[in-house]
């Protein structure tokens, strides 16, 4: 994780601080150690505040089950659509049980899969 992390550092730059939870990857003393010596702080969660991460976790949590366990990219393009896909139905057709389950665009029509990788190409290219 360290030369993961040491790779990112040199082609983006060293961030200020890196957020997370108190989970092994950032709370281990290697790695803070590893990350003081760099001038990068860290910034974590407090222990049993969950709603300072919740939104996303929830988020990464129902994109996991519902797209990327249960596809297999061959391509980046093909991702880049299947993901695309699903980012439409959850932001737009799938009901919300904030919303008393219902949908957040119920006009929404299908949307034209060949423009939007035809359109993705040309962002990849």
């Amino acid at each position: 994780m360290l030369a993961r992390l040491a790779d990112l550092c040199v082609e983006r730059a060293v961030p200020e601080h890196i957020r997370s939870d108190n989970g092994p990857k950032f709370a281990a003393k290697a790695v803070r150690r590893w990350l003081a010596r760099v001038g990068v702080q860290t910034l974590f969660i407090e222990p049993g505040g969950p709603w300072e991460n919740g939104y996303i976790e929830s988020f990464n949590g129902k994109l996991r089950d519902e797209c990327l366990n249960l596809e297999r990219f061959d391509t980046l393009l093909e991702a880049q659509v299947l993901i695309e896909r699903w980012r439409l139905e959850y932001n737009h057709r799938r009901p919300h049980s904030s919303l008393g389950y219902r949908p957040p665009a119920p006009e929404t029509i299908e949307p034209n899969w060949l423009e939007i990788a035809a359109r993705l190409t040309h962002q990849v290219l």
